[in-house]
C-alpha cells in the first residue's frame, strides 16, 4: 500500500501540512519506507487539487493524508479510488498507525 502524505518540509519528523492541494511537499511511502519526496508542482495557479489527485494516482498511491482537503480535490481522488484521510500531526507518529 502507497501512502502520500501532505508534508510542510521534506523531512518525515515534520508536520502534516494543513492543507492538501497547496501543500508543498508530498513525502509517498510504502511499507513505512521512504520512497520518494515530490515538491508540489501545482502550489500556485488553478486546479491544484485535481492536478495533486492526477500526479499521484499516476504515482500508484492508495491513500493521501492531509490536514483537509478541497472539494475539487475530494472529488478528483474519489474518481481515482485513492482514499482520503484528514490527520494532523507529525509524519512519522501518523506513519505507525499503518
Amino acid at each position: 500500500m502507497k501512502i502520500a502524505i501532505a508534508s510542510i518540509s521534506t523531512e518525515i519528523d515534520s508536520e502534516v501540512s494543513s492543507v492538501a492541494g497547496r501543500s508543498p511537499y508530498f513525502l509517498i511511502f510504502e511499507n513505512k519506507k521512504l520512497l520518494e519526496v515530490i515538491k508540489n508542482p501545482f502550489l500556485i495557479g488553478g486546479g491544484a487539487g485535481f492536478g495533486v489527485a492526477k500526479m499521484l494516482g499516476d504515482k500508484g498511491v492508495d491513500i493521501v493524508i492531509a490536514g483537509k482537503y478541497g472539494g475539487n480535490m475530494q472529488g478528483a481522488l474519489k474518481e481515482k479510488n485513492i482514499k482520503a484521510e484528514t490527520k494532523s500531526g507529525i509524519i512519522k507518529n501518523i506513519l505507525n498507525e499503518y
